[in-house]
């Protein structure tokens, strides 16, 4: 008797799903824990993780951080970000709260969002998605940003102000603010809707 397999794995951003409740509850693909003094980012041909470079600052990622599978930082995300030019042409960014410690990356769960923090880079819309591991037993009852504690939230956006710095260089990244649940959702259905509009899966 023959058996046949998969013989490859599918590629966490085309191959996955953003999950059936987006934009409530998503997919992430989770590239760095708060224990990576590297960050690491998906090989947008392989699907494979590639060391992208040290930490910028001694300052370590206060949450899970990766992306929603399937979705794609373009015009219509740039057009929700006053003063973007564009999107930046990855993935949406997500950082998500764990009470239990994940100190792993390349696996994939299941993350309630509550808000976002609205970055530019260069000019360009690069939104991070906040959300809460779903089911957590401190953080998974958290519907909006308000349930999350400030002081997290601040970590969050001293980490994406300093994680980019290059000593002697200007800073690219700026924070315009934080968002809600609200805005959130609005920013996932942009970014899944670039992504159909600028991929074809076969």
């Amino acid at each position: 008797m023959t058996k046949s397999f998969d013989r490859f794995r599918a590629h966490p951003w085309h191959g996955l799903s953003a999950g059936d409740e987006a934009p409530t509850v998503v997919e992430a693909y989770i590239e760095i824990t708060p224990f990576d003094a590297v960050k690491y980012e998906i090989d947008k041909r392989t699907g494979y993780l590639r060391v992208d470079r040290p930490q910028g600052s001694s300052a370590l990622p206060p949450t899970l951080y990766g992306f929603i599978p399937r979705t794609y930082c373009w015009d219509r995300v740039a057009a929700l970000t006053p003063n973007a030019t564009t999107g930046d042409g990855d993935p949406l960014d997500i950082c998500v709260l764990s009470q239990q410690r994940i100190d792993r990356a390349e696996v994939v769960l299941s993350a309630r969002v509550v808000g976002g923090i609205q970055v530019l880079d260069g000019g360009e819309a690069d939104d991070k998605i906040v959300a809460v591991l779903q089911g957590d037993y401190v953080w998974g009852e958290a519907k909006d940003l308000h349930d999350v504690p400030e002081v997290l939230v601040e970590r969050l956006q001293h980490y994406f102000l300093t994680y980019k710095l290059v000593p002697g260089e200007r800073n690219p990244l700026r924070i315009d603010r934080v968002y809600g649940h609200s805005h959130a959702a609005k920013v996932i259905h942009a970014a899944m809707k670039d992504y159909s509009s600028n991929f074809t899966l076969t």
